[in-house]
């Protein structure tokens, strides 16, 4: 008998409302062995209504459609129990459209003219909960626009942090700039299972989906700037 271990396929879901471009997306994720396509959508709104009756795991989600962009239906699907992840899809670099996205709870930013490995990358760093914001395109897009004020948020202060701890501050305002759990461990001279304690307490406590959303906080808090 083989002890070799069976996982399961990540589960993708496509929503674009130009049909070539789905097509494109299926065929490079229906290539992998550990990934299949569960399901597409032209729009936000079918995309939800199809996402009810559909279990996912990540989700490519462009953000200019008709009917329902993709900022709204990431909103509305992650206020979902158990709802999957969502990596943003856009043509362009610098998209606030984009960025709004990230802020609803969006795990990471991708061009739609990423190089095929880039995007089969970023679907199995979101899945995996990869230690660093991924992929590389994320960051540039933070850093870019969340110096902007977000005028759902008080400018000087963020009740968000107002419950860490200090050592979790200093952790927050790593991993806001890119630090993964080895180099946070690293640097603050402890070990690397308890920098982990502190993300889970932190995710906990600002009511955090992921470490994107960290990163948006830290630039959004003042604790890291641009």
């Amino acid at each position: 008998m083989s002890d070799r271990v069976v996982t399961a396929p990540i589960r993708v879901f496509l929503v674009d409302d130009q049909q070539m471009v789905r097509a494109g997306f299926r065929m490079l994720v229906e290539s992998q062995d550990d990934m299949v396509v569960v399901g597409e959508a032209g729009d936000g709104g079918e995309a939800l209504e199809r996402l009810a009756v559909t279990a996912a795991d990540v989700v490519l989600m462009d953000v200019r459609m008709p009917r329902l962009d993709g900022v709204e239906a990431t909103r509305r699907l992650l206020a979902q129990p158990e709802a999957p992840r969502v990596i943003v899809l856009t043509t362009f670099d610098l998209d606030e459209y984009a960025f709004a996205a990230i802020r609803a709870g969006a795990s990471a930013f991708l061009l739609k003219d990423a190089a095929p490995p880039d995007l089969l990358g970023a679907i199995r760093s979101v899945q995996g909960g990869d230690a660093v914001v991924a992929p590389s395109t994320t960051r540039r897009l933070l850093e870019h626009f969340a110096a902007l004020p977000d005028p759902a948020a008080p400018a000087a202060h963020d009740d968000r942090l107002r419950h860490l701890t200090e050592r979790e501050v200093e952790v927050l305002t790593l991993i806001a700039r890119g630090r993964t759990n080895t180099e946070i461990a690293a640097e603050l001279v402890v070990a690397e299972t308890t920098v982990k304690t502190h993300v889970g307490r932190i995710l906990a406590k600002t009511g955090s989906r992921d470490r994107v959303q960290l990163v948006v906080l830290g630039y959004e808090s003042g604790l890291v700037a641009p």
